[in-house]
């Protein structure tokens, strides 16, 4: 008998699979008694999970990435699956499947990775496209964007995710850009390009999807204008010109603003066309991405309702039946 996945269960459903472990945090609830809580995942997805009755040793037993038997019985709570744990165990990768748990193989990243080149290819500003390729030429930072999610849980949230999601974005740019042709396209790929790149600093995803220590301090925003000002500089070391500086401008704005409101994180609002547009374009992938990804973990637990339980991430219900 095959694997179940976490797509596949509904509430009340005793759990004894192979997970991948990650965010373990020791607790204390409101009577001071430590609980264990983390996030279990595999390829379809990931869920909250909590062992009560916790200690040192519990958390200590096991890290973040490792792969875990776990022994428990699901429940909702909030409107979300989560596992109420009674033991984990440790299991050996070398005895791992990793197909369960990595959604994008080789040859679709190695795919992406072909387009997103001809996407920079076809940049017709040439300063733009050599800063371009001096991202591309960063051997590391492209092994690690390969295998970068563009977050931890709910955005693209999987090995490759960043990657889909810069080339989605691009395409998308083709789709809209001759609709406003007053929208610079040249501008609006590169910022595409740079706007998440950082993820690949701020996020760890060896295994488990986790926030790094400067990710946590800093933030991808301010990491991606700090790598572009270092490209900028080597730019500056290798051509025979300078790096406009109004360019340069244009770029750091792109980064910091895609977010869109201060709320969101952006320290700027959008202030040119092509940074809200980068705005919209990046919030209409992640929120379609996020509306297909609830409907389709939420068609397997519950194939006969035509609406998923509430979802706190998103603020709402989402409606999966009949369009007639």
């Amino acid at each position: 008998m095959g694997r179940k996945y976490l797509n596949q269960f509904t509430e009340n459903e005793n759990v004894d699979e192979v997970l991948l472990g990650g965010g373990k945090q020791l607790r204390p609830n409101r009577s001071g008694n430590l609980y264990l809580q983390l996030t279990l995942s595999d390829k379809t997805g990931s869920v909250n999970a909590m062992q009560w009755n916790a200690n040192q040793g519990t958390y200590d037993a096991f890290e973040n990435g490792d792969y875990l038997r776990v022994q428990g019985k699901t429940q909702f709570f909030n409107g979300n699956l989560q596992i109420i744990v009674q033991k984990l165990t440790v299991v050996d990768a070398a005895n791992i499947d990793e197909s369960d748990f990595v959604q994008l193989g080789n040859e679709d990243i190695g795919k992406l990775l072909v387009q997103l080149r001809q996407f920079i290819d076809s940049i017709e500003n040439q300063i733009l496209k050599q800063l371009a390729t001096l991202y591309l030429e960063d051997k590391t930072l492209v092994d690690k964007l390969c295998k970068a999610p563009a977050g931890v849980k709910n955005h693209h949230a999987y090995h490759g995710g960043l990657l889909d999601h810069i080339v989605h974005l691009m395409r998308l740019v083709d789709a809209v850009v001759p609709l406003y042709p007053q929208v610079n396209r040249d501008l609006l790929l590169m910022g595409v390009f740079l706007h998440d790149l950082s993820k690949t600093t701020e996020l760890l995803f060896e295994r488990s999807f986790e926030y790094s220590d400067e990710g946590q301090l800093i933030g991808h925003l301010v990491q991606g204008v700090e790598l572009l000002q270092s490209k900028i500089t080597e730019f500056n070391s290798t051509a025979e010109q300078e790096f406009p500086a109004t360019l340069a401008l244009h770029l750091k704005h792109l980064i910091i603003s895609h977010h869109g409101q201060y709320e969101f994180g952006s320290p700027k609002l959008p202030m040119t066309l092509e940074a809200i547009t980068l705005h919209h374009l990046d919030n209409l992938d992640a929120k379609i991405f996020a509306f297909t990804n609830c409907i389709e973990q939420n068609q397997q637990s519950n194939p006969g309702d035509n609406w998923t339980p509430y979802q706190p991430s998103l603020g709402r219900k989402i409606y999966r039946g009949p369009i007639e």
